[in-house]
């Protein structure tokens, strides 16, 4: 298990910002560690890959610019439960009965 996995947010923050570590390193860090454990687990009912790593790269990019980052954990990847509306992801509340659902005011 990477080094990475089990660090606190605010640690991976300065460390990306100070670009001891890439937000994109940090970022496939955990989308291996996803692979790896959630076939036993099923924590996650999407995955957005792509997503984060094109979010990733912007971090990156911003950073080698000397440009100043958006947010304190900038560049630190999240996980949100599906009971937030979000866009391109699915929006459930743990239901079934909601499984097709997809808020009206995103894109399809």
């Amino acid at each position: 298990m990477s080094e990475l996995i089990r660090s606190d947010a605010a640690t991976l923050a300065a460390r990306v910002a100070a670009k001891e570590l890439s937000s994109t390193e940090l970022t496939q860090a955990c989308l291996d560690q996803i692979a790896a454990t959630d076939d036993r687990y099923h924590a996650f009912l999407h995955v957005g890959a792509d997503q984060a790593l094109s979010a990733a790269g912007a971090v990156d990019q911003a950073l080698a610019a000397g440009e100043t980052l958006p947010s304190p954990l900038a560049g630190v990847p999240l996980a949100l439960k599906d009971v937030f509306t979000t866009i391109d992801m699915p929006t459930t509340c743990g239901s079934k009965i909601l499984q097709d659902w997809r808020s009206p005011t995103t894109p399809r």
